[in-house]
């Protein structure tokens, strides 16, 4: 019986327009996938799944041909949701809107201020507003994400400026509440019809070069996930940003047998037994989320 996942991630290119603090620049080669490997993937990961997310590092609004590969996923059936900075939009964005396989966009609006140097703040979300008017006109869901909490709440410079962007959502879709008031980290807040909003706390990358703990917990990781890195390295969840449990190649061995290889059900029974085996989970703040 084949593994079914919730998601797959393809990585569409491993290359980003900004730098940000809380995101590590990627090791690997940066490059784009061509059109027709993108094709192949998708042959591959359609028996294990129907949604797939085009990111794992990267910034996916880059990819110059994003039309085309959306057009290929609707073509083979598959919904698809997109993580962007969104700093592309006025480039990229008619690229998107009437794509009938785009199911979902995510903002990553915490970028702004993780990105040393942003400037025009109510211009950036400007661009992103006019997007999501449109977007929400073909049935988009779409998500604002604020991932930059910290377990002191924020210093009262980063207070100052989530609140300057929560304002501006304020101001757009005419909320008569300040969202801080609402929100619960961890849990989004609807916002208008099919737009959300999310914080969370800041997590970390997980490295090799972070300390060990126990390993006792549970994770997510092909079960309800995997992720394919553009040069077709397959890994068990979004996080593994550098490859580091690589399960195998798709352009070597099908998706179907690197999922249930050998490398892969290790690793998932583990879980199983609330056991991270492999060294990089052992050093994964975020798999400490699902309780142990």
């Amino acid at each position: 019986m084949l593994k079914n996942f919730k998601k797959v991630y393809i990585e569409i290119t491993s290359i980003c327009n900004l730098a940000c603090s809380f995101c590590p620049q990627t090791q690997r080669v940066k490059k784009f996938i061509d059109p027709e490997v993108f094709r192949n993937v998708l042959d591959q990961v359609k028996p294990h799944t129907d949604y797939i997310y085009l990111h794992v590092k990267g910034e996916p609004l880059l990819h110059p041909k994003i039309d085309l590969l959306l057009e290929s996923a609707h073509e083979k059936g598959l919904k698809v949701n997109i993580t962007t900075n969104g700093t592309l939009l006025p480039k990229t964005g008619h690229k998107l809107i009437g794509q009938p396989a785009l199911r979902q966009m995510n903002f990553s609006l915490h970028s702004f201020d993780g990105h040393e140097g942003s400037v025009d703040r109510e211009g950036y979300l400007g661009h992103i507003f006019t997007f999501v008017r449109e977007a929400v006109k073909h049935n988009v869901i779409i998500s604002f994400r604020l991932w930059n909490l910290t377990p002191d709440n924020l210093t009262n410079v980063e207070r100052q400026r989530n609140r300057a962007t929560l304002e501006q959502l304020e101001q757009e879709f005419g909320l008569d509440y300040r969202i801080e008031e609402k929100v619960v980290p961890g849990s989004g807040i609807k916002i208008a019809p099919n737009i959300y909003l999310n914080q969370d706390h800041e997590f970390e990358w997980p490295s090799l070069s972070a300390p060990e703990d126990d390993g006792k917990g549970f994770c997510h990781a092909l079960r309800s996930q995997a992720a394919v890195l553009v040069d077709g390295t397959v890994v068990p969840c979004c996080l593994d940003g550098e490859g580091v449990i690589n399960l195998g190649n798709v352009h070597e061995q099908s998706f179907t047998d690197i999922v249930e290889g050998e490398r892969a059900n290790r690793l998932y029974y583990g879980f199983s037994r609330r056991e991270a085996v492999e060294e990089l989970c052992r050093k994964c703040g975020y798999r400490k989320r699902f309780g142990t």
